[in-house]
């Protein structure tokens, strides 16, 4: 068979079923055999960045799945290096398949042919351009071993013409993944860093993506429960515990944060910090503020990521779900031989402070605050709700005021942030499981960045919600920005001569998705907010293609965060929750 037809029979016994593309000339080799070998899915992006962050949805959604981007020579690889980095960057495997000028060309500067293996390494685990079509089979099992193995990331397989057109000796009936490696924790060494337990009086575990990566949710709350000490989840954790738990004690940072973590994290006195990365919009940079009067013990998968940003008492690398088989089976043990400290006062105190230092969502202000929308999004939208967004003041007021319940269901390029991710990574995690109910949020610039997805939703029968708020500004540059003492080049205000009556907010968004194939509807009465989502649900269930709904928002608005980058100097820019109806969706109703 050709090597192309091989590449493909190696995908399916790898799992793939689905993969996310543009074809091109010099990709359309593989892309017949894509068609000929069939038993893999295909939907056809509109951009090819594009589908590179749906390869990344896709491999989000559901343990075990690694989604599949494919496009053509040039200037699609080079494309595609946004959903690369913001793989690498959270630990999210993805593999991109590339087209490539024939082997003899690739120095005659042909047509389209760019060395994209070269500009791909510092994003990804591996990066191969393939010169020996009998190496075909090779680097695509190779490929998978690596995006499994140790600390999850992406890889790019680079094909040229010729390779894939040459007939190889390839038996895919005899064909079998390579073993996966992944470290583990030792008895030793998870008695010690439980060691640290019978010391502390204020314990917290930080709970990051690691644990999700690893699918080991269902230990970190078991473990969680038999020491009796609350969890703070990452960003990247979100969805480790649900919300609701007992034991679950907000987020830390300078943005995505809540008032009643940080203040627990500052009463701490011992940190056991698994799969995560102590990333800095966590930490914040004042790395006195965080590490002072408390020790850590630090689990990650990747070695180096050991004292990578600060050093700790202990480390271990481990994979989160080994290391914490080891944790429960050692917490049995302590606890049945009366071993264990009792916390049940510390605990008590987190969901004290859970109970009373919240912020106010309730407003009733023409044009909409902000906050009113993620309270009417949390009457919505139920536990089984799967979020999906990228960057800017959007994305930290949701991780500020939504709910999540369960791993996989708080979907965000943490590091990386590029705009325009939300709408394609929305298409992905909705290909990969299309019975869990997606809803995406998006700033107006985030929005309008890719908005062409929008199509591929309406063509390939995607359902979702799209929540928009729209203020027509680069509201967190906005924000950034006066602490420089400028407002500059943020202000995406017009007066759109085709739609006078929305005033100075520019981009008639629902006149653009309407004409892209999919249904949208504007809310410019905070009371109306509620009933808007409830009929986008509906549609988008009635018609199988995105709903927007578009929430116009006052123009300024300033969301909490540390104008110093410090977690414990965070700015609270709004009236706080003084009464119960200040904030009716929070998670505990608020103690006066």
């Amino acid at each position: 068979m050709t090597a192309a037809a091989a590449a493909v029979e190696i995908l399916k016994r790898e799992g793939v079923t689905t993969a996310f593309g543009v074809p091109g000339a010099a990709i359309n080799p593989f892309y017949r055999e894509l068609k000929n070998v069939g038993g893999i899915g295909h939907t056809l992006a509109r951009h090819v960045e594009g589908a590179s962050h749906m390869a990344e949805g896709y491999t989000r959604a559901k343990a075990g799945n690694i989604g599949v981007c494919i496009g053509t020579s040039g200037p699609a690889g080079t494309d595609m290096i946004t959903g690369l980095y913001s793989a690498i960057a959270d630990s999210i495997p993805i593999l991109c398949i590339t087209g490539q000028a024939p082997t003899s060309k690739l120095h005659k500067e042909d047509f389209q042919a760019v060395d994209i293996a070269s500009i791909a390494k510092p994003v990804t685990k591996a990066a191969t351009t393939v010169l020996e079509a009998a190496q075909v089979p090779g680097v695509f099992q190779q490929a998978f071993h690596l995006m499994r193995s140790g600390r999850p990331g992406p890889v790019l397989i680079d094909l040229p013409m010729d390779v894939q057109l040459t007939e190889i000796e390839f038996d895919p009936e005899t064909y079998e993944p390579l073993p996966v490696y992944k470290p583990s924790a030792t008895r030793a060494q998870a008695e010690k860093a439980l060691s640290f337990l019978l010391e502390s009086e204020r314990p917290l575990i930080v709970a990051g993506g690691g644990i999700i990566n690893a699918d080991a949710t269902d230990l970190l709350v078991e473990f969680a429960e038999l020491i009796n000490v609350p969890v703070i989840s990452t960003l990247m954790g979100w969805g480790t515990i649900p919300d609701d738990h007992e034991l679950a004690a907000g987020m830390v940072g300078v943005q995505t944060a809540h008032r009643y973590g940080n203040a627990t994290f500052l009463e701490s006195d011992f940190v056991l910090g698994i799969g995560n990365r102590w990333a800095n919009r966590h930490t914040g940079y004042n790395m006195d503020a965080y590490t002072k009067g408390r020790k850590f013990v630090h689990v990650d998968i990747e070695p180096t990521q050991i004292g990578r940003i600060f050093a700790p008492d202990f480390g271990i690398a481990s994979d989160a779900k080994a290391a914490l088989e080891l944790f429960v089976e050692i917490a049995k043990e302590w606890k049945a031989a009366g071993k264990l400290p009792d916390f049940s006062a510390w605990a008590a105190s987190a969901q004290e402070r859970k109970a009373t230092l919240q912020r106010r969502t309730n407003f009733d202000n023409i044009p909409i605050k902000p906050q009113r929308v993620y309270e009417e999004m949390n009457k919505a939208f139920g536990p089984e709700t799967r979020y999906v967004t990228t960057i800017g003041l959007s994305q930290i007021a949701a991780a500020q005021f939504l709910h999540v319940y369960k791993p996989r269901h708080w979907i965000n390029c943490g590091q990386a942030g590029p705009l325009g991710w939300t709408i394609p990574a929305a298409i992905g995690a909705a290909t990969a499981d299309p019975e869990t109910p997606v809803v995406a949020l998006s700033g107006d610039y985030d929005f309008q960045f890719m908005i062409e997805e929008l199509a591929v939703a309406a063509q390939h029968k995607v359902p979702y919600v799209h929540v928009l708020v729209n203020n027509a500004y680069l509201g967190l540059i906005r924000q950034a920005q006066g602490n420089l003492g400028i407002n500059f080049e943020v202000n995406l205000e017009f007066e759109n001569i085709n739609t006078p009556e929305i005033g100075v907010y520019g981009v008639d968004h629902v006149k653009v998705a309407e004409g892209l194939g999919v249904k949208a509807i504007r809310v410019t009465d905070p009371d109306k907010l509620g009933e808007a989502l409830e009929e986008a649900k509906k549609l988008a269930v009635e018609h199988q293609v995105p709903v927007v709904v578009e929430a116009i928002l006052e123009r300024i608005t300033n969301i909490a965060m540390s104008k110093t980058v410090d977690m414990s100097d965070v700015t609270e820019f709004e009236e706080l929750a003084t009464e119960p109806g200040h904030a009716p969706t929070a998670i505990k109703a608020l103690k006066v």
